[in-house]
């Protein structure tokens, strides 16, 4: 045991010595039933004598935070509820960390207030699938067999691009979609969070700019407001981002990045046409700017057509493709990849040792195990059957519980419903109100980069609960948002060409934010 003891201090050293145990008990570091050191051996550690450990005990024994065992030792004792363990500061914080500053948006829904998360909560503001759906049991077997087929090897740091065999099954999964790709231009990530912080780091230094749809992915506007880049948006519609705009902007201020979600954007749904595909990676070419292809749940489609990938449009090096298992099996997996070709994959690559050395190895090995032999296209074929059941199941209580004003998209894949607020509704004063019944959602706001642009919209998860936990969310968002729906809350009535046919019209709160538009 390491403890920090001042023999200079006024303080006697036995006061330090039950002043530590007295933090760890009130802060539950040390739990009830716990046995502190014996005695004689805390003594010795510390280099103390035996009387002034046994002075510190006996503070403890009288405050009632241990008990005394004959023949056994000191044990914890429960405390009372609300008893804290902070050490009393002298003054504030050192001056370093008062001039910290946090670049990014603080997300609306991180400031609920603990009282409103009551034990029936339904969470409907998830970015993520549903884990329970992952086979655990057979991914548990997996792990068991790789430590036994490989050992040591499977617990060491591993590859810094990741795990060989991995990385060659991903290149044949990427075949399957049009992207020619090989196991020496796939770096694994830790997650796509990590990718897009990595894409960032190397091509924006601070100061540069880099183009992002409006609204778009929360993260990414954290990861770039943190490195202090100047953001520009593009609106975007039914059929995705507006090339047209987004021309405009590339002529006047000549962005180092250009990052889109093409397929099943988040939050809006939408897709990317396949037109407006070709002629984006004819603009980056045009203006020699690299794209950052967020492919988060490209395989998660419920009716329509398949795009084609930008990057198995790319003709030479243009985009840079990201995507993720985190998305599709458990988020706590964070395993994700990225696809790079020419020098900027060496760079990534550099980059990626710097930032972890390495993405799990023992995880990669099962992953690859659990992908080659085609369990990963069963469990997407069985998920994006039942995502697709909630997504109807979404939108009819939608349809039956929303007041008047409200519209909604039909997303054709991905795990989110856009909501467009009745008019003089406001995200940021409903929230609260949801909460009171009992559910969230996740605001508008978090996904611009101006929130009150955002207002008027909020995110709703469909994949992450059942049909019945959906039916009763909704309901109560509904009665948080003072009435049913009538025949203006048609699922309909986001879907027409004729309502969406702007490329504003996803993208700004005063477009889309009246009942009549």
């Amino acid at each position: 045991m390491r403890l920090a003891l001042d023999s200079d201090s006024s303080e006697p050293v036995y006061a330090q010595i039950s002043g530590h145990f007295r933090h760890s008990i009130l802060s539950d570091n040390l739990r009830p039933g716990v046995r502190l050191p014996a005695v004689r051996v805390l003594a010795a550690n510390l280099g103390v004598s035996r009387g002034t450990v046994e002075s510190a005990y006996a503070e403890l024994l009288a405050e009632g935070l241990i008990t005394s065992r004959q023949g056994s030792g000191f044990y914890v004792l429960p405390h009372a509820p609300g008893e804290t363990g902070g050490f009393p500061r002298a003054g504030g914080w050192p001056a370093w960390q008062d001039r910290l500053r946090y670049g990014g948006f603080e997300a609306m829904s991180a400031y609920l207030p603990e009282v409103s998360r009551q034990t029936d909560w339904i969470a409907l503001d998830g970015g993520a699938c549903d884990p329970r759906l992952f086979p655990m049991d057979e991914f548990r077997r997996l792990l068991g067999q790789v430590m036994r087929r490989d050992g040591a090897a499977a617990v060491e740091y591993g590859e810094i691009a990741g795990f060989g065999p991995l990385r060659a099954t991903l290149a044949q999964v990427l075949a399957s979609q049009g992207i020619q790709t090989g196991p020496g231009n796939i770096l694994i990530t830790a997650g796509s969070q990590q990718a897009l912080s990595l894409v960032a780091g190397l091509i924006l230094p601070p100061g540069s700019s880099v183009v992002v749809e409006r609204p778009t992915y929360a993260g990414a506007l954290d990861v770039f407001r943190s490195r202090n880049l100047r953001i520009h948006t593009v609106g975007l519609d039914e059929d995705g981002l507006d090339v047209d705009e987004l021309e405009g902007i590339l002529r006047r201020h000549k962005p180092g990045l250009i990052y889109t979600i093409p397929n099943f954007h988040n939050p809006t749904g939408a897709c990317l046409s396949g037109q407006r595909r070709r002629q984006l990676i004819s603009l980056a070419g045009r203006f020699d700017v690299p794209v950052l292809e967020d492919d988060y749940v490209g395989d998660i489609r419920y009716e329509g057509h398949v795009q084609p990938t930008l990057k198995s449009l790319d003709p030479d090096g243009r985009v840079i493709y990201m995507s993720t298992f985190s998305k599709m099996l458990i988020p706590g997996l964070r395993v994700g990849f990225v696809v790079a070709d020419g020098p900027v994959y060496a760079h990534l690559l550099r980059s990626k040792r710097c930032h972890d050395l390495a993405t799990c190895n023992l995880i990669q090995r099962a992953l690859k195990d659990y992908v080659s032999v085609g369990r990963y296209a069963a469990h997407l074929q069985r998920s994006c059957t039942l995502y697709r059941r909630r997504r109807d199941a979404m939108l009819a209580a939608l349809e039956r519980h929303m007041p008047s004003g409200t519209r909604w998209t039909r997303p054709k894949g991905g795990l989110f419903v856009w909501v467009n607020l009745p008019e003089g509704t406001k995200a940021s004063d409903l929230l609260p109100k949801a909460c009171g019944k009992g559910v969230i959602f996740a605001p508008g706001g978090n996904f611009h980069l101006d929130p009150a642009q955002g207002e008027g919209f909020m995110r709703l998860n469909f994949a992450s609960n059942s049909e019945e936990i959906i039916e009763e969310g909704i309901r109560r968002l509904g009665r948080a948002m003072g009435g049913r729906a009538d025949t203006l809350g048609r699922a309909d009535t986001l879907g027409r060409a004729d309502t969406l046919g702007r490329a504003d019209t996803l993208g700004r709160a005063d477009t889309l934010g009246r009942a009549d538009t």
